[in-house]
């Protein structure tokens, strides 16, 4: 947005001086740019912390299924240092928060944001992002720890049934945490969204 003005008769050749001293000219409005600035700001700062609540949400039912599931939460936790279940849940929680924003950072792209405007392509868009999170953990990262740490399988007291069938149940568990990872953190992510914003947020997100 301008602002009208007059131009400055001493600033033209002499001649001109008196044919356009009375025309109008346009001039940048400061506190028209700084609204601006200000809305995209805040619509930057909304989506961030959608994403990071989304994904804490959706870690606390991740975490839930890798608790219960598999008892994997003082594995995940000795990863880091720290083998005990309250360790592993930290650990987790703030992975899942990371992931969150990570989330929202990739699909607020231009790319993906006219792709993903309901709550189902939300949803499908958060399950897509969990299996490819949980490929890039237990496909690298995982193994990458276990072998840093010199651990060669899963410790015996983390698995709650053991031989094959123990074993079978973490591979399960771990694909239904990430699967409820990914569902909740789309829906999530679509219902804080949908939220009404303040009038800064609401018409640029």
């Amino acid at each position: 947005m301008c602002c009208y003005g007059r131009a400055n008769k001493h600033s033209l050749p002499r001649r001109e001086q008196s044919s356009v001293y009375l025309l109008p000219y346009y001039k940048p409005c400061r506190m028209s740019q700084r609204h601006t600035v200000s809305r995209l700001s805040a619509v930057t700062k909304y989506r961030w912390v959608a994403g990071g609540v989304s994904g804490l949400v959706a870690g606390v039912g991740m975490g839930v299924v890798f608790h219960a599931g598999a008892n994997l939460m003082p594995f995940i936790g000795a990863l880091y240092g720290w083998p005990t279940v309250v360790g592993g849940w930290v650990v987790h929680l703030l992975n899942s928060t990371l992931a969150g924003l990570l989330f929202a950072f990739v699909v607020s792209r231009p790319v993906f944001h006219s792709q993903i405007e309901s709550v189902g392509e939300s949803v499908a868009a958060g399950v897509v992002f969990a299996a490819a999170i949980g490929l890039l953990s237990t496909g690298f990262l995982l193994p990458v720890s276990m072998s840093a740490l010199g651990v060669q399988s899963f410790p015996e007291p983390l698995v709650p049934l053991p031989g094959m069938l123990g074993s079978v149940l973490v591979v399960a568990s771990v694909g239904v945490a990430h699967l409820a990872y990914g569902l909740l953190l789309g829906w999530t992510y679509a219902a804080a969204r949908g939220r009404r914003a303040p009038d800064s947020v609401a018409s640029e997100a």
